[in-house]
């Protein structure tokens, strides 16, 4: 008799966490989307990058350690924008230059060890023009920033490192 009673008690007291569980969990689980909704939103609105990549590279390197290259010895690059929507023909003429890390090992690798990346020119203003060109004018005035980044990945990713730490306009015009 001991036994059936203790089995029912275990019983009941089974079902009764059973019930507490499946409340807990219609009433948590809601909340928690709604709240992830709300950081998304936030994130956002204040155009957080919740992923960080190599890119960050030169905020923690010292600006002497950095060598200026100008792509195409300086000269300016003339690049058509995607159609904006307006039915005009845009254009983006601009100078670009790279920082180059001097202290990362393929500094030399790439380079004839001062900096000059004149045998990868051509590369590098294909890469430039490939990736301006995938923006509106209404892009490139207003996110700048943004499109420097993505040159700057995909010059880190063409040379599999990342002794590029920044991609910088000294000159920009927008038509």
């Amino acid at each position: 008799m001991k036994k059936n009673l203790i089995t029912v008690v275990i019983l009941a007291l089974v079902v009764v966490n059973l019930v507490l569980t499946a409340v807990l969990t219609i009433t948590i689980i809601p909340e928690t989307q709604k709240a992830n909704e709300l950081i998304t939103k936030v994130c956002s609105a204040i155009d957080l990058d919740l992923v960080a990549g190599d890119t960050a590279g030169s905020l923690a390197i010292n600006v002497e350690n950095m060598v200026d290259y100008p792509i195409n010895s300086g000269s300016t690059l003339t690049i058509n924008l995607k159609d904006g929507g307006d039915g005009e023909a845009h254009y983006a003429v601009l100078g670009v230059s790279l920082s180059l890390d001097n202290q990362n090992e393929d500094f030399t690798k790439y380079g004839d060890g001062n900096g000059n990346l004149s045998t990868y020119d051509n590369i590098l203003a294909d890469t430039i023009k490939t990736i301006v060109a995938a923006h509106t004018i209404d892009e490139m005035r207003n996110n700048e920033e943004g499109v420097k980044e993505e040159i700057l990945e995909a010059i880190q990713s063409l040379f599999k490192s990342s002794f590029v730490v920044r991609v910088n306009f000294s000159s920009a015009t927008y038509q």
